[in-house]
């Protein structure tokens, strides 16, 4: 009888946990994200942060972690987080990205300013179609009700029927009552 209700326990447990696992973003690497499109083109999402980032801790927080967000970023993107500063190099689009000063506060990594246009503010989002081509990169922190039609713009491909104060204007939000 023990056997079987720590069997049925570690089984509860089990599905708790792979639950709690779905209801998170499915982030991964840069790298990641480019074999992944290689394979099966879709959108890619970068969340270009840094560690001394306050504003980029609570989007982790609260949207990143908001159910609605979750889900459509999940079903809709590669996401990737990419730190900014990070020391290593990596090869896209056949150039190498270094960060020139590894190891130096602040220094960033050379394809943070290459996809951000040169303005490094954190956190900062990148938007890059199913080639790899930069859509729009949009700075600031936002709480989940505001990213929301964000995501949708970019995701739905809205942007390329029409200008973003006529979409945001009719949105139907999942936070709207």
């Amino acid at each position: 009888m023990r056997i079987t209700l720590l069997t049925i326990s570690i089984i509860l447990l089990s599905l708790q946990l792979a639950d709690a696992q779905e209801k998170k973003i499915q982030w991964i690497s840069f790298e990641q994200a480019l074999e992944k499109n290689a394979v099966k083109p879709k959108k890619i999402f970068i969340d270009m942060y840094t560690d001394w980032c306050g504003w980029c801790k609570r989007m982790d927080q609260s949207t990143f972690s908001d159910p609605v967000i979750v889900d459509y970023m999940n079903k809709n993107y590669y996401a990737v987080k990419f730190n900014a500063e990070r020391p290593d190099s990596l090869v896209f689009k056949g150039k190498t990205f270094i960060n020139e000063r590894p190891g130096e506060k602040r220094s960033p990594h050379n394809l943070a300013a290459y996809l951000l246009n040169g303005k490094l503010s954190y956190p900062s989002f990148v938007f890059m179609n199913t080639d790899l081509s930069v859509i729009t990169t949009v700075p600031g922190y936002y709480e989940a009700s505001q990213f929301e039609p964000i995501l949708h713009y970019f995701g739905d491909e809205a942007w390329k029927k029409t200008n973003w104060e006529t979409f945001s204007k009719d949105f139907k939000s999942s936070y709207t009552k």
